[in-house]
């Protein structure tokens, strides 16, 4: 079973389990938590990898494939004013993340943007980043959602 199967297989365990309005972060956090746990026993192929450097090599290879966990989707809308770009950018600056890719658009006053921020040398943890960008949201009037890019892939399969 691919990596990318197995994330979404827990991750739809734990939704079936705690219910559609479960928390985010706690979802996030328990997908984490069990997927790490496994994924070096089962490997690739589901016939585990032999040695631990063949456990390392497999998960690289599908985390290349699937997102990265040092990556994070940052989705933003709200109603269009000034200062919305820049408030993103200067707590990702602030945290030491690099935006990889970013997009924004306005339709009839109404602002959209997704960024993704490579994570990598962050001086937060990823909850901890995404305690500060929901809190920026709050200050700017727009919902800002982050989530680690290969949990968001594995999740929006869903």
């Amino acid at each position: 079973m691919a990596n990318e199967e197995l994330i979404y297989r827990i991750t739809r365990a734990i939704y079936d389990r705690l219910g559609a309005a479960a928390d985010e972060t706690t979802v996030e956090q328990l997908v984490t938590d069990i997927y790490r746990a496994v994924e070096p026993a089962i490997g690739k192929n589901g016939s585990g990898p032999s040695t631990p450097a063949q456990a390392r090599a497999t998960f690289a290879d599908s985390a290349a494939q699937e997102g990265s966990a040092n990556r994070i989707v940052i989705s933003v809308f709200g109603v269009d004013h000034p200062g919305i770009v820049a408030g993103v950018a200067e707590i990702l600056s602030e945290a030491q993340c690099s935006i990889i890719d970013i997009n924004q658009t306005v339709v009839q006053e109404k602002f959209a943007m997704v960024i993704i921020a490579n994570a990598a040398r962050a001086q937060l943890s990823v909850a901890d980043l995404k305690n500060r960008l929901r809190s920026e949201g709050e200050k700017l009037g727009v919902h800002i959602y982050a989530q680690r890019e290969d949990l968001f892939n594995a999740m929006h399969r869903i």
